[in-house]
C-alpha cells in the first residue's frame, strides 16, 4: 500500500510540475524541438531542473541499505548501447516529435480530453503492448539476475 501511495503522489508532483512547465501544451514541446526556426529554450530548463534534483538526491538515496518501499534497488546492467536501444530510442523520439508529447505529458494532458489526445493515448499503449509481445517473441523480455546494490548490505 505504502508503495502505491508513493507512486501516485510522485506522478501528482510529476504531473503538477509538467501542468505548471507548459509542458502538457504540444505547441512548447514541439518549440523547442525547433532549433533552426523559432526556439523556445523553456522546456531545457526543464530538463535541467529535473537533472540537477536527480544528481542532487540520488547520492543520498544510494546511502540507504534499501529503498523506503521497496526490498532493493534495482539492478541495472552496465552495457554497452545495441541496436533495440538506438533502434527504440530513434522511434521515441520520432513519435516525440510528430506528436509533441511523451508519455508523461501525454497522460497528464488527457484530463483535457482534446481529441489529438484521444488518439495518440491509444496508440502509445498499443506501441508499448507491441513491443512487449516482439521481446517476449525474440526471448529479450526474459529477466535478468539481479545483483546486490553497490552500498547496500545483503537482504534478509
Amino acid at each position: 500500500m505504502r508503495s502505491s501511495l508513493s507512486a501516485f503522489f510522485s506522478g501528482l508532483i510529476f504531473a503538477l510540475g509538467l501542468g505548471l512547465a507548459g509542458m502538457t501544451d504540444p505547441a512548447n514541446v514541439l518549440g523547442f524541438l525547433d532549433i533552426t526556426g523559432d526556439w523556445d529554450y523553456r522546456l531545457a530548463f526543464v530538463m535541467g531542473g529535473a537533472i540537477a534534483v536527480h544528481a542532487a538526491l540520488r547520492p543520498l538515496i544510494h546511502q540507504r541499505a534499501r529503498p523506503l518501499f521497496a526490498a532493493r534497488f534495482p539492478a541495472f546492467s552496465a552495457s554497452k548501447p545495441d541496436a533495440k536501444l538506438l533502434v527504440g530510442s530513434a522511434l521515441f523520439g520520432v513519435g516525440w516529435g510528430l506528436g509533441g508529447y511523451c508519455p508523461g505529458p501525454a497522460l497528464t494532458a488527457l484530463a483535457t480530453g482534446a481529441f489529438p489526445l484521444l488518439v495518440f493515448v491509444p496508440a502509445m499503449f498499443a506501441g508499448f503492448y507491441l513491443a512487449q509481445v516482439l521481446q517476449a517473441r525474440s526471448g529479450a523480455g526474459a529477466p535478468r539476475p539481479e545483483a546486490p546494490h553497490a552500498g547496500a548490505a545483503s537482504a534478509p
